[in-house]
């Protein structure tokens, strides 16, 4: 299968967000990723309901959105309605990840579960079957930019190996420090989807990048 490639606009130009999105619309890329915090999962605030509203009116491929928030269920309905494809919450900030699951999908959306660097895969094995993408941390969730960390690589291979032992059909998809070295190394060790921010749109050729990731 393709690398499946999803760049986080939290990287982009927000006064040239139209621009950017653009560039994704022509490039190589499948989905947007769209990381939205609110200053108290994580240690930063991005951006919110209107501005996904904004980039779905403009994007022509599915919108992946990460919400790095607090009670994620009180706002499954409103992310729907603002035009998220695949929504993801994380199992830290679920008190009943299982229902949360169902009314993601319930809703009409793909649900995608993340765990931070130091939640173990394992915590995932009851609920496996459910999930259509788990997204890995490769770095502490709430910057762009930071270094990938090296224990990612063990997590995806315990991870897939879960997946299939389980007869799931789950996606594994992997945010923080993602590069051509990194995603050569993730995708060999079972990663389906890649997101990348700063390597991507902090290059001088974003959509070369793009293409160098979907052909690891």
């Amino acid at each position: 299968m393709e690398v499946i490639v999803s760049p986080s606009l939290l990287s982009a130009d927000f006064l040239n967000l139209w621009k950017d999105v653009e560039m994704v619309n022509e490039s190589r890329a499948d989905w947007f990723h769209l990381d939205i915090m609110d200053g108290v999962f994580v240690p930063n605030i991005s951006y919110g309901l209107p501005v996904v509203a904004q980039i779905k009116k403009a994007a022509r491929k599915p919108l992946d959105v990460h919400l790095m928030i607090v009670q994620p269920e009180r706002y499954v309905e409103e992310f729907r309605k603002a035009g998220a494809d695949i929504l993801t919450v994380h199992l830290e900030a679920c008190t009943h990840l299982h229902r949360t699951i169902q009314q993601i999908k319930a809703a009409g959306m793909k649900a995608g579960v993340s765990l931070n660097p130091h939640s173990p895969v394992g915590l995932l094995e009851d609920v496996i079957r459910d999930i259509d993408v788990v997204l890995l941390m490769s770095v502490n969730p709430g910057f762009g930019g930071q270094s990938f960390i090296e224990q990612t690589i063990e997590k995806v291979k315990k991870l897939k190996t879960l997946i299939q032992s389980a007869g799931a059909k789950t996606l594994i998809e992997i945010d923080g420090g993602v590069n051509f070295e990194t995603g050569r190394r993730l995708v060999e060790a079972g990663a389906d989807a890649l997101v990348a921010g700063s390597f991507v749109f902090n290059s001088p050729d974003p959509k070369s990048r793009i293409e160098g990731l979907k052909n690891l």
